[in-house]
């Protein structure tokens, strides 16, 4: 056995084998195809290799068997170029015996191992060939009928296997989305199985809320991810003949509801049984939800669409029943799966050109009075601000509601969102955003700080619906901040008074999180504008001094700081302010005095552990880099004003970027991703603009600079090492411009050049540092898989041009290194890199 275990795996492997060095990632199972040589092309056409398999999954134990099956796996996933046509047939063929034959003995599937295999193997026998060519295998009748039993059974036993599900799901969602290319004469049979795995599908789900329920087992609704891709699955396969599907739906749809009724009208209430019809409507509503989405992904009629229609009207009429109970009696499952099928129905017939002429609304019409996407959106918008108002304590609810609102004020087409605010629900929500009316804005003492997070996506929705008609009516615009002007009213009072500290701190990040969210929104220069004069300065110290006070506490300090960094933003350059006007400049400096004040007091905190090292500091600075970031390349602020007035608000806020760099080691810069995403543009950003800012630097901070961008030039993230080149890239032209320049010597060039001669000096003093980044990119260029080209290529030409000694001897090293019968083609790949470039000039050949 352990003979036969030790060959198959090595069999294994060289069937898993990366052929031609294409696939980045293993651990994808999606388009595999084996990239077989053409030379072991004789071994696969021998019949009696296939067939030595299948005899060894028959013969051997569980654990060898199953690897057998892996290796079949990978037969079933050989190029189809390894045959001509009639031998793929023939090589096809053996393979779908081999199924029946397994099918017609299952015993060996009760494996867990077995099992899963077997299911990856029937869904890449469809990944690798056509259902044309599938439909003509001769036992093609028998085994199509065969798997879907075995799919039927294995969607009935749910509890069993559920990742190897997902395989089966792809064979027949693959097979069903190839019909209309079939072009062959032989009948596919899928209209005779598809429905019926739909079925059961369906019905099995059903079965299992009541067993789940009742032996407190693991919920498979729980798993949203996993559900959403069965789903998604399922609604190609349930299209094929879609009137079977429907009335099954329709069916299970009446009768559940029905009983459901029943329950909650009856006097003996028996909460268990109210659970259970919960559950299954939960599962019903996805399904139809699932449904109408799958409209999208297959040619449909106007007798499909008038089904959706049938469907839907249910749906909403179950909203209506369950929101008529709120808050007394409520179930979040089923709200979820309510939110789900308002998100697919939104997607499929709200704003397309085939609302108008769709017969989906016929039918709602007649039931429900909803007779085209005006309607619905009323439908969406009031059951948006019921679960508002009614879910406020449950985090799930409240956050796909919210995300469904967000994604209705995104508002595309355009003319749905002019219909949308004229919708009585929607002024009601920008008149009355209070906690009042919406519970979740509430700041109470229940409430742990992170629950205020879904605030930001509930003002960036108001504002984008408040846009639509606010041109310049800053009245308008008054009225609606005016929630936001008291609660800040309220926290500078009990500010100025010996203050409650935990009532002020959860106004202050509930108030951070809301204004991100209208900052977030307001993209015109107009916009942007009140909203500036609104919190200019009064409410802008209020948030100081809670960074001052509370820089000890991430919940408080990252909410402030990401709103900070918001307002620097300039996006569609709507920081642009009047000439005469200094608001870009105040907005800097107060940046800038936020961004000193948490440094400093941040580096008070002296070493911390390892897990709070992010938390309580890295996430900080990292914020403080983004903003920094944004203020430097927003163009709103002319930076020669600082020194010319004395002011030192630009010195201070790049000492303290300085200082926050040197307490950070170079392993935690590239280590957390958020933190390297912020340094290093913001590097870029100082290399190009502020050079002279660089060359003032001590030598030990320049070293550290240089150092994290040798770090970061192989860094997988492409973010970073494209900002590392060009970081690299601007250093290493000023340096060249500044040589070039030293040898013209006349008097005035002298005064310009005591900046760049500094840095000159300490690159002569540790030329290693250069060196050794030139090291790194000829490598990266010539041995690995290198992403971002260009990037890397714009910084080498001044390095080389710097280093020519350096640079002919890492040429050496470099060509020595290979075998001898690279040596001369290597050496000319060196020729023609510098062919036709001229030594001393820089910017003309660096395309070159």
């Amino acid at each position: 056995q352990s003979l036969a275990m030790q060959l198959l795996k090595l069999v294994l492997n060289c069937l898993n084998f990366d052929f031609i060095g294409n696939s980045a990632d293993e651990s994808a199972d999606d388009l595999c195809t084996v990239q077989i040589p053409t030379n072991w092309r004789t071994i696969f056409l021998e019949p009696e290799t296939l067939d030595l398999f299948f005899d060894l999954y028959h013969s051997l134990p569980p654990m060898l068997s199953q690897l057998a099956l892996s290796c079949l796996v990978q037969f079933a996933s050989t190029r189809r170029s390894l045959f001509s046509n009639p031998e793929r047939a023939k090589y096809l063929g053996n393979l779908i015996k081999g199924v029946k034959q397994i099918l017609e003995n299952p015993q060996g599937l009760s494996d867990p191992g077995n099992y899963h295999e077997f299911c990856r193997f029937l869904a890449r026998l469809k990944t690798n060939y056509q259902l044309g060519e599938l439909v003509m295998v001769k036992d093609y009748p028998e085994v199509i009928q065969l798997i879907a039993n075995f799919t039927i059974t294995s969607l009935q036993h749910w509890e069993f296997a559920p990742n190897s599900v997902h395989y089966l799901l792809i064979l027949w969602q693959r097979m069903v989305a190839s019909v209309p290319f079939v072009k062959t004469a032989e009948p596919h049979l899928l209209d005779t199985y598809a429905p019926e795995i739909t079925k059961a599908y369906i019905t099995s789900r059903l079965e299992c809320v009541p067993v789940v329920i009742r032996d407190g087992l693991e919920d498979p609704l729980d798993d949203t991810a996993t559900v959403f891709q069965q789903l998604e699955q399922l609604c190609t396969v349930s299209r094929c003949e879609y009137e079977k599907t429907c009335t099954l739906l329709v069916q299970l749809f009446d009768q559940n509801a029905q009983n459901y009724q029943k329950l909650l009208h009856s006097s003996s209430r028996n909460p268990l049984e109210i659970t259970v019809q919960e559950g299954r409507l939960a599962w019903l509503v996805y399904f139809v939800g699932t449904f109408v989405g799958g409209r999208l992904t297959y040619t449909s009629t106007d007798e499909h669409d008038a089904m959706d229609g049938e469907l839907s009207c249910r749906v909403f009429q179950l909203i209506s029943l369950m929101d008529a109970q709120l808050p007394q009696c409520s179930n979040e499952k089923v709200e979820l799966a309510i939110l789900w099928f308002l998100d697919q129905f939104r997607k499929t017939y709200v704003g397309d050109q085939l609302q108008h002429t769709s017969k989906v609304y016929a039918r709602m019409s007649e039931v429900l009075g909803i007779t085209d996407d005006n309607h619905v959106l009323e439908t969406f918008m009031t059951k948006i601000v019921t679960n508002l108002k009614y879910w406020g304590r449950c985090e799930p609810v409240i956050s796909r509601t919210l995300q469904f609102l967000n994604d209705l004020s995104v508002g595309y087409p355009f003319y749905l969102l002019k219909k949308l605010v004229k919708i009585e629900a929607v002024k009601f929500m920008l008149q009355n955003h209070t906690s009042k009316h919406f519970p979740f804005l509430g700041v109470s003492d229940n409430y742990s700080l992170s629950d205020l997070r879904c605030r930001t996506v509930f003002y960036t929705a108001l504002t984008r619906l408040l846009m639509v008609d606010l041109g310049e009516d800053e009245d308008e615009f008054e009225n609606f901040m005016l929630p936001l002007t008291v609660s800040f009213e309220s926290v500078t009072q009990i500010f100025n008074s010996s203050f409650e500290q935990e009532e002020a701190k959860r106004m202050l990040i509930g108030l951070a999180r809301d204004l991100r969210g209208i900052a977030f929104a307001l993209n015109t220069k107009t916009s942007y504008t009140m909203l500036f004069d609104w919190i200019y300065p009064a409410y802008i110290s209020v948030l100081q001094r809670a960074v001052e006070l509370w820089y000890r506490e991430p919940a408080c300090t990252t909410p402030i700081l990401k709103l900070m960094a918001e307002f620097m933003q300039n996006r569609s350059q709507r920081l642009n302010f009047d000439v005469s006007s200094p608001n870009g400049i105040l907005l800097f400096r107060a940046a800038s005095k936020m961004i000193c004040t948490y440094g400093n007091q941040i580096l008070s905190l002296g070493t911390l552990s390892k897990d709070q090292v992010y938390p309580l500091k890295l996430k900080g600075i990292s914020i403080c880099y983004s903003a920094l970031k944004s203020a430097l390349c927003g163009n709103y602020v002319s930076f020669g004003v600082f020194k010319l007035y004395g002011d030192n608000h630009f010195d201070n806020v790049l000492q303290a970027f300085v200082k926050m760099l040197l307490s950070v080691s170079h392993s935690d810069l590239l280590q957390y991703r958020k933190l390297s995403q912020s340094y290093y543009p913001l590097l870029e950003c100082l290399t190009q603009d502020h050079m002279s800012f660089v060359t003032s630097l001590e030598p030990h901070v320049l070293i550290y600079i240089l150092t994290s961008i040798s770090e970061g030039l192989t860094a997988v993230d492409t973010i970073v090492s494209s900002s590392c080149c060009a970081s690299l890239d601007y250093i290493v032209t000023y340096l060249f411009k500044h040589l070039a320049k030293e040898g013209k010597k006349t008097l005035r060039c002298r005064e310009i050049s005591q900046d760049g001669q500094r840095l000159l000096h300490f690159m002569q003093q540790n030329p290693e540092v250069l060196q050794q980044m030139m090291s790194i990119l000829m490598n990266t260029i010539i041995f690995e898989d290198c992403r971002n080209q260009w990037s890397v290529s714009r910084p080498l030409l001044g390095l080389i041009l710097l280093n020519e000694k350096y640079f002919s001897e890492l040429r050496a090293t470099l060509i020595t290194s290979q075998p001898d019968n690279k040596h001369e083609a290597l050496d000319q790949c060196f020729r023609n890199l510098m062919e036709g470039v001229e030594q001393n000039l820089l910017v003309k050949n660096r395309d070159r």
